[in-house]
């Protein structure tokens, strides 16, 4: 039997929704995730790729590499896989969610090593629950006709295909590789476990801050992971006199949580009320 060759494929057409802003730009020590993940497949498959949805085609951030767009919508990860196999049916997929922060060449590279091209597919067992773990995981070709069947009769569940077809499951050698995040607090935690760099960002400043800073705008570099910890950092540089809960904040010229992660070139606008009669 002739082994299939491997191709890598990151997954970054999720919609973000519990993060309030693109995932795959996220940055941790000055780099976003999905330039990271892809640095992660240089020399360990033959060409790599990012999924996206249609409407992202020409997303800077994306359109410097490879793209395979999804062929239908809405259908999540699976959708991804299935456009990938169809582009490509002759060779195995390795699949990578682009939200995984602590993912390694080491758990890569066990993966890849272990992988039996004989089965349907390879990936790790959760360490949570021990079921499959979808999105660092190997697809044969001999997984797309039954993921495609799986797809038709309405099961989009990549974790649950893998665990009803012919899967080789792995220990992973470091559970924490696997991590994904999908939250502004989990993005701060995984920030402060990685050691969290300092990014450039812009503050502009309106009305009574405008006041109190002295100036209508201002570039800093901050180590602040999030709007609000931003905020805190500056009253430590200005005579701010009004507290969080009483201002909104808005970045990149979209109202965010003070949860809200920020990343190298954002900028921050911090506004105070409004009087009027």
């Amino acid at each position: 039997m002739t082994t299939a060759p491997l191709y890598g494929l990151v997954l970054s057409g999720g919609r973000s929704q519990r993060m309030h802003r693109d995932k795959a730009a996220l940055a941790y020590r000055g780099v976003s995730q999905l330039e990271r993940t892809m640095a992660l497949l240089e020399g360990r498959v033959e060409r790599a790729f990012v999924s996206v949805r249609a409407e992202q085609r020409d997303d800077p951030l994306r359109a410097r590499y490879a793209l395979i767009a999804d062929q239908i919508a809405d259908l999540g990860p699976a959708g991804g896989i299935l456009a990938a196999q169809a582009s490509a049916p002759d060779v195995a997929w390795l699949v990578l969610a682009c939200d995984l922060p602590f993912l390694d060449a080491h758990t890569l590279d066990h993966l890849i090593g272990a992988r039996q091209p004989n089965r349907s597919a390879t990936a790790y067992r959760s360490s949570h629950d021990g079921l499959p773990e979808p999105l660092c995981a190997i697809y044969e070709p001999a997984s797309h006709a039954a993921l495609t069947a799986a797809v038709v009769a309405g099961r989009h569940c990549p974790r649950k295909f893998l665990l009803s077809a012919d899967t080789a499951l792995l220990e992973p050698p470091s559970p924490q590789a696997l991590e994904n995040i999908n939250t502004p607090e989990q993005f701060t935690q995984a920030t402060a476990a990685l050691g969290a760099p300092d990014r450039q960002v812009t503050v502009q400043y309106y009305a009574l801050l405008r006041e109190q800073a002295g100036r209508a705008q201002e570039s800093l570099r901050t180590t602040a992971a999030t709007a609000g910890a931003l905020y805190q950092e500056l009253r430590q540089r200005h005579p701010f006199t009004l507290p969080p809960e009483l201002l909104r904040v808005a970045v990149n010229a979209e109202f965010a949580e003070w949860s809200a992660p920020l990343t190298e070139g954002d900028t921050v606008v911090f506004i105070p009320p409004v009087a009027g009669g």
